[in-house]
């Protein structure tokens, strides 16, 4: 049963929306993959707080088109397009490309980084980065060590102190 004029119209409204409001996302194909795997990439990026949409071709045209996003043309793609749009920058990419690796079937090949159209080296260079947690995780890291190491030079001149009595205690014994 084909689609009537509205449903198109909120079906693009829809897809412009998610565009417009995800800070990244990854085009991607996905003739040849099964049922199976495709539901099994959802939940991958459900995970990491991501959403697929299959998309239609001249939708997701007219889409990038309202929202400004040019570069990209859905039109050159082989097969069906699925889309990961991402609520932070990395997430998308990541879970697109390392899902790529294990089944070939899908292969990204562009995407948008805050409504600027990357290329496919780009999305494999933002799938290499660390995650916000991580960097996060490393900043606290390196704000800790002068601190952890200025305690450590403490506890060295107390351990110093205690072994110098320990050894003049030895001796008088």
């Amino acid at each position: 049963m084909p689609k009537t004029k509205q449903r198109k119209s909120e079906d693009l409204q829809t897809l412009a929306d998610k565009i417009k409001s995800a800070k990244s996302f990854v085009v991607s194909t996905y003739s040849g993959l099964k049922v199976k795997d495709f539901e099994e990439f959802r939940n991958k990026c459900r995970e990491v707080n991501a959403e697929v949409v299959a998309a239609k071709k001249t939708l997701f045209a007219k889409a990038l088109k309202e929202s400004g996003i040019e570069g990209i043309d859905p039109a050159a793609a082989d097969g069906s397009l699925a889309v990961v749009f991402g609520r932070d920058e990395v997430s998308p990419a990541k879970v697109a490309v390392q899902f790529a690796k294990a089944h070939e079937q899908l292969q990204y090949w562009h995407g948008a980084l805050e409504n600027k159209a990357i290329d496919k080296e780009m999305v494999k260079s933002l799938a290499s980065l660390p995650s916000k947690v991580e960097l996060l995780g490393k900043l606290v890291g390196s704000l800790n060590a002068p601190v952890s190491g200025f305690v450590n030079v403490l506890a060295g001149n107390l351990r110093g102190l205690v072994n110098v009595l320990n050894s003049l205690k030895e001796k008088k014994v």
